[in-house]
């Protein structure tokens, strides 16, 4: 199978691009490896895939390299905002399916940069859409977020809630791709997934997350910020079942005469289903460390929401998706890469 993977050197495509290498799919992943966060570990994501890229001099623009590690595995530099070079790769490699996760992510940096997720979220992502149109594929999956939710104060979050009110045009942004993909879907019979991830974390995870953030503060002995006096939850999911789900969902295309009005479209919401408190979060993270956290309370930031919690019923019914990695195991395996000489920060 011939695959597309775009945001492949960030946390969760990087994993799922490995993923399909190593079970011997024929995998093409996609980057533009922009600067939103610190450069380094995605590049060192990259060198796990068997791409050469000590610094960013090394992954030219338009470049085809392939993997030194994973046959069949091949990077190249690329925006997905950049239409005629996107066009020109799905003329060439003609893909059996692809997996759109591109994209500008962050909610808080929303507030204050919203021009770069027009960019992006919604100029690329049509880019990708028409590129599937006139290049057809079997499957889009795409990424979504647990952040269409917004204001929903009903739990667990069900594909069936409404999510009319975002907080953050990080979330709008992701809604409309919901939207597009619907269209093309019902205009051009293209198969479409849609994924609402929810917190997700693990080994080479983002800088920017709470995980990543929290590990370095403590173990540096600095302080950390507990938003909203640390009354939060969250739905954390480790990085592996999140790849392995999606994986699944891949595997099995939406097919229009099983969907509503004949569309061969479809949303699901991909989490652990437990969600935990933020303190109990911190605590397990703390034990890891064997370093006691020093918090300094802060109120609700704006964009951000009380409480993340999937319902992923309809996912493991029709999908067959089951996480398995408990908070527990899943912290310790993440402070193990922490602290060990792979995280290149």
């Amino acid at each position: 199978m011939k695959i597309l993977v775009t945001g492949a050197a960030g946390f969760i495509g990087s994993k799922i691009a490995y993923m399909l290498a190593s079970r011997g799919d024929e995998v093409t992943g996609l980057d533009n490896i922009n600067d939103y966060y610190d450069i380094r570990l995605k590049l060192g994501r990259l060198r796990q895939l068997g791409i050469p890229a000590q610094t960013l001099d090394d992954v030219a623009w338009g470049k085809m390299v392939e993997s030194a590690t994973l046959p069949g595995l091949r990077f190249v530099r690329m925006g997905i905002e950049d239409k005629e070079s996107l066009d020109g790769l799905f003329a060439s490699e003609r893909f059996d399916k692809v997996i759109n996760l591109a994209a500008q992510a962050g909610v808080r940096y929303s507030i204050t940069n919203p021009y770069a997720y027009l960019t992006s979220n919604l100029v690329g992502f049509l880019n990708i859409l028409e590129c599937c149109r006139h290049y057809p594929v079997q499957h889009l999956l795409y990424a979504s977020s647990s952040s269409v939710y917004g204001l929903n104060v009903k739990a667990p979050f069900s594909e069936d809630d409404k999510v009319d009110n975002p907080v953050s045009l990080y979330a709008a942004s992701k809604k409309s791709n919901e939207l597009m993909a619907h269209s093309y879907s019902k205009l051009y019979g293209i198969p479409s997934t849609g994924l609402r991830y929810f917190t997700v974390y693990g080994p080479w995870g983002r800088p920017d997350m709470a995980p990543m953030l929290f590990a370095s503060a403590i173990s540096q002995g600095k302080p950390i910020n507990v938003f909203n006096n640390g009354d939060m939850i969250r739905d954390f999911t480790f990085i592996d079942d999140i790849a392995t789900g999606s994986i699944q969902c891949l595997d099995q295309p939406p097919v229009a005469e099983k969907c509503p009005n004949g569309v061969p479209f479809r949303v699901y919401n991909i989490g652990c289903s437990n969600p935990v408190k933020l303190l109990d979060f911190i605590h397990e993270i703390e034990e890891a460390l064997g370093t006691k956290a020093e918090m300094v309370m802060k109120p609700m930031q704006p964009g951000d929401v009380y409480m993340t919690y999937a319902d992923t019923s309809r996912l493991e019914q029709e999908i067959g998706y089951k996480p398995c990695v408990r908070l527990h195991e899943g912290i310790q395996e993440f402070i193990k890469w922490y602290q060990s000489e792979k995280n290149p920060l």
